[in-house]
């Protein structure tokens, strides 16, 4: 690999790994589009990458959320029973698929995520659910310098968009947070800050559950890997640092329009 190759893929992995660790998508969504159209790796290649590099997303994220007690660890180890068991019979179904379909349903998926996002940003500074739930949390908001006490909702629902989230991840390697998050906030009425980090907790779980299948089949490049999982171990903790800076909201906009995008971009491609 020439010195290029490992910036551009640094690069990538950083801002994968920070927007990743900020939104608690686990960075795939972003990831997997850069190694496919920038460096132009197969798919099942770019997303065994992706799969790893989420696992790395969520160690170094996790471990900070959790220190600052943003992560709901009950909610998270409740939620992760299903979303492992969907991350399996995903990854064994992606052996199975074309690049050209996983690519394709890839772009589909991103169009989804926009507007799951776009309809996420109408309750960010509330919660749709009010009265006592099945699980308490309760965290400090560095930004605005209050302690926010909120209870989980609806978790029978929760469960089965989380198996749905693991399928999601084994199949197409982007970490399930893309459901998990928009589940947990709009679905449970947790407080968005807490449903990012406790979606980054439970993510690396998720990815390590799929992972092994696709190094099973030879789809795993190391050198690749290894310069990406730099880049985003370190935009993991820029994206941590940043969540107790700014809010989401503003963010969330540019992400939209960035999905969007690579959408297009995979259509057409």
């Amino acid at each position: 690999m020439d010195i290029l190759s490992f910036l551009l893929l640094f690069a990538g992995g950083l801002f994968a790994g920070t927007l990743g660790s900020l939104l608690g998508l686990g960075g795939g969504i972003i990831l997997v589009p850069f190694l496919t159209l920038v460096m132009g790796l197969p798919m099942h290649q770019a997303i065994a990458t992706s799969i790893t590099a989420v696992i790395a997303t969520s160690t170094a994220g996790a471990s900070m959320n959790v220190r600052r007690k943003t992560v709901n660890i009950r909610l998270g180890m409740v939620l992760e029973t299903a979303t492992v068991a969907g991350a399996i019979g995903g990854g064994l179904t992606a052996t199975l698929l074309s690049g050209t379909t996983l690519t394709r349903t890839f772009a589909v998926l991103m169009v989804i995520v926009a507007a799951f996002m776009l309809w996420r940003s109408r309750f960010h500074s509330s919660t749709p659910w009010g009265g006592k739930g099945v699980i308490p949390g309760t965290f400090f908001d560095e930004a605005t310098g209050e302690t926010v006490e909120y209870s989980v909702h609806r978790l029978p629902a929760a469960m089965a968009v989380s198996l749905l989230a693991g399928n999601i991840s084994g199949l197409l390697g982007v970490g399930g947070g893309i459901f998990k998050v928009p589940a947990m906030h709009l679905v449970c009425g947790m407080p968005l800050k807490a449903a990012t980090a406790t979606s980054n907790f439970m993510i690396g779980v998720t990815a390590a559950a799929s992972a092994f299948i696709y190094f099973a089949h030879g789809y795993l490049n190391p050198t690749v890997t290894s310069a990406a999982i730099l880049g985003v171990l370190a935009g993991s903790f820029l994206g941590v640092w940043l969540s107790t800076k700014i809010e989401t909201r503003s963010l969330s906009w540019i992400f939209i329009g960035v999905l969007l995008f690579v959408a297009i971009q995979l259509f057409s491609r």
